[in-house]
């Protein structure tokens, strides 16, 4: 597999992260529980056990949840940025590792999750103020694109 490939899916998955923090891990454990990425024998090997399979899909599915609540914090502060780089770091490592590469290039999937919370938040507030509906009826295809998006990357190594 080509680098530019596998930074292309790095990347990719970074941007999921920063569309739906949990997510990206999510998506990534059960590539690897379900052998689609391969990590045995890595220190990310975990990513692959059932213990990781749950904690982050429920993680994903309480966030879906949570995202609606009114005080939820902004994915473009603090709170919401770095929760997203960290999933990223992991993903993205995941992802490296899978692709034979460095896991330092990680990294790079820290400017996905970045321009995925900017320009999730800008898409997402520009649609809903333009087509005049409540933010849910946007949010919920933003969900299933952050989904489909990690599904596609995941099956691409």
């Amino acid at each position: 597999m080509s680098l530019g490939f596998v930074v292309l899916l790095v990347l990719g998955i970074g941007f999921v992260a920063g569309l739906r923090t949990m997510t990206a891990p999510a998506v990534v454990a059960w590539a690897a529980h379900l052998a689609w990425i391969h990590l045995s024998g890595t220190p990310l090997a975990f990513m692959g056990s059932i213990w990781a399979v749950g904690f982050f899909t429920l993680g994903a599915l309480a966030e879906y949840f949570i995202d609606q609540l009114p005080s939820t914090p902004p994915r473009t502060g603090a709170r919401g940025l770095i929760p997203r780089a960290v999933t990223s770091l992991l993903s993205g490592g995941c992802l490296a590792i899978a692709g034979g590469l460095s896991p330092w290039l990680a990294v790079i999937a820290v400017v996905g999750a970045m321009a995925g919370a900017f320009g999730g938040y800008y898409a997402r507030t520009g649609l809903v103020r333009a087509l005049r509906v409540p933010d849910i009826v946007i949010a919920i295809p933003e969900d299933l694109i952050a989904v489909g998006l990690g599904l596609l990357i995941v099956t691409r190594l």
